[in-house]
C-alpha cells in the first residue's frame, strides 16, 4: 500500500501542461497566464504630478523667490503646456504631465492662493523633484511585467489593461467530469425515501475544482454493472482531462469501478493509500485519454482526498509548458501548530479537519474539529484546513507543528 507521498508522486507524474487559448481581458480573471506581458512604454510614461498644487522652477524658489504669478493651469489628461517664465508658476493637478520648465511641485497645503498669485509658506528643499512621479521610475519600456504561470487577479488584470492587452493567452481550463455513483442517491430536488439520500459530493467537488479554474460537468451513474459500463464508456470518450468518481471503489459487492475501469483500458496506477479517511482511493490513466480519480464515497473522505490529490493535479496542469517542475508548482501545505493532544493508533496517515486561527505572535494555530466519522458532511462547514499527521508517532502533542492543507 502506498504512502500519501508516494501516491502524490504517481498522481503528479501524469500532470501535463494544458494548451493555451486566447480570451478577452475580462474573461481572464482567475486564469493562468501563458505568455509574457511587457511594458509598452515607461511607467509612468511622463514626469507625473503627484500632488495638487503649483509647479515652479526650483532654482527660482531656492534663490529666494516665494511668491509666484500663476501662468496657467495644467489638468490631468490635457496636453502639456510649458512654463514660459521661470519666475512664474503653473497650477497643477494630480496625474497631470509636469510642465516643461518646472522641476518641483508645492502642495496646496503649503501655499496661499490669492488673485492668481501663490505665496509659498515653506522653505525650499535642497534639491528639485519633490511631489513628482518621475518617468520610468517604476518600470521601463520593454520590462517584463507578468510572466507565464501567473494567476491573473485584480492587480494583474489592471496591469494587462495598462499595456493594452485586450486579449490574453491563458492556460485552457481543465475539463473535469465529476461522476457520482450509487442507487441510494437521488437528485437534490427530490424528497428522499427513508433508504435514500440526496447527492452532495458532486456539488462539493464541482465548487472545489471550479476554484482552480476548471470547467466541471456533473454526471450520476447507477450501481448496475451494464448501466455503469455504458455511462462510464461515454464519459471516458468525451474528451475530459480528468474523470473524478465518487464511490464504488472499495471492496463491496456493488463496488464495480476498479474492475470496470481496467476493462475499459484505464491503467491502474494505485489502489488504496495508507491514510484515513480515504484508504480505498483508486487512481489510473487511459492512454490518450483522461486520468481517473476513484474517490471513496463518504463525504469527508471524498472531499479531503480531492483536496489532497485532485486539486494539486489540476493546479500542476495549469503551469505553462516551459515550467521546470510541474510537481513543485502544484500545491504545498503550510505548517500549523496543533493546539490539543491527538492520539491516533492505526498505522495510517491521519487527515484531521481543523479550524485555523492566528495568534498574537503570528503563528497559525490548528484546532481539531469533532467529526462523527467520514460520513459527517456537516463537520466540514467549520473546517478551514486539514492536518496531515504521519503514521508514527501515535501521539501528537499540543504545540507540535504539522503540515496543513487549505480547504
Amino acid at each position: 500500500m502506498l504512502s500519501p507521498a508516494e501516491a502524490t508522486a504517481r498522481v503528479l507524474a501524469t500532470a501535463r501542461p494544458l494548451p493555451a487559448e486566447t480570451v478577452p481581458l475580462p474573461q481572464a480573471a482567475g486564469r493562468i497566464l501563458a505568455e509574457t506581458l511587457t511594458a509598452d512604454r515607461d511607467f509612468p510614461p511622463f514626469n507625473r504630478v503627484a500632488m495638487d498644487g503649483i509647479a515652479v522652477a526650483h532654482a527660482a524658489w531656492a534663490g529666494g523667490q516665494t511668491e509666484f504669478v500663476i501662468q496657467h493651469t495644467q489638468y490631468a489628461g490635457a496636453a502639456p503646456q510649458p512654463l514660459l517664465d521661470a519666475q512664474q508658476a503653473v497650477e497643477v493637478m494630480t496625474g497631470a504631465v509636469l510642465p516643461a520648465g518646472t522641476d518641483v511641485v508645492v502642495r496646496y497645503e503649503d501655499i496661499e492662493l490669492h488673485d492668481n498669485r501663490a505665496a509659498i509658506q515653506i522653505p525650499p528643499p535642497a534639491t528639485p523633484g519633490i511631489n513628482i512621479h518621475h518617468q520610468a521610475a517604476d518600470r521601463r519600456v520593454g520590462d517584463a511585467l507578468l510572466r507565464p504561470g501567473t494567476r491573473l487577479g485584480p492587480a494583474e488584470l489592471a496591469v494587462a489593461a495598462t499595456v493594452g492587452a485586450a486579449e490574453i493567452a491563458v492556460t485552457r481550463a481543465a475539463r473535469v467530469a465529476v461522476v457520482s455513483t450509487g442507487d441510494e442517491l437521488v437528485s437534490i430536488e427530490v424528497t428522499p425515501l427513508p433508504h435514500q439520500i440526496r447527492r452532495s459530493n458532486a456539488y462539493a467537488l464541482q465548487a472545489l475544482f471550479a476554484q482552480t479554474g476548471a470547467d466541471v460537468s456533473l454526471f450520476h451513474l447507477p450501481d448496475g454493472l451494464d448501466e455503469l459500463r455504458r455511462g462510464l464508456t461515454n464519459i471516458l470518450d468525451a474528451g475530459f482531462d480528468a474523470v473524478v468518481l465518487s464511490g464504488a471503489v472499495s471492496k463491496g459487492r456493488a463496488d464495480h469501478l476498479p474492475g470496470l475501469l481496467r476493462e475499459l483500458h484505464v491503467e491502474e496506477l494505485f489502489h488504496e493509500v495508507q491514510q484515513r479517511p480515504g484508504k480505498p482511493m483508486w487512481f489510473g490513466a487511459r492512454l490518450g485519454g483522461p486520468v481517473v480519480f476513484g474517490l471513496p464515497g463518504n463525504p469527508v473522505s471524498t472531499f479531503l482526498t480531492a483536496c489532497r490529490y485532485v486539486r494539486p493535479w489540476l493546479r500542476a496542469c495549469q503551469q505553462p509548458a516551459n515550467a521546470a517542475d510541474l510537481a513543485a508548482a502544484a500545491e504545498a501545505p503550510a505548517p500549523a501548530v496543533l493546539v490539543v493532544d491527538i492520539n491516533f493508533k492505526p498505522h495510517l496517515t491521519h487527515f484531521v479537519p481543523v479550524r485555523l486561527t492566528v495568534d498574537a505572535e503570528g503563528r497559525r494555530l490548528a484546532t481539531p474539529l469533532r467529526v462523527g466519522g467520514s460520513g459527517d458532511l456537516a463537520s466540514l462547514i467549520e473546517a478551514t484546513a486539514f492536518l496531515e499527521l504521519p503514521p508514527e508517532p501515535a501521539e501528537f502533542p499540543a504545540g507540535s507543528v504539522w503540515p496543513a492543507w487549505a480547504i
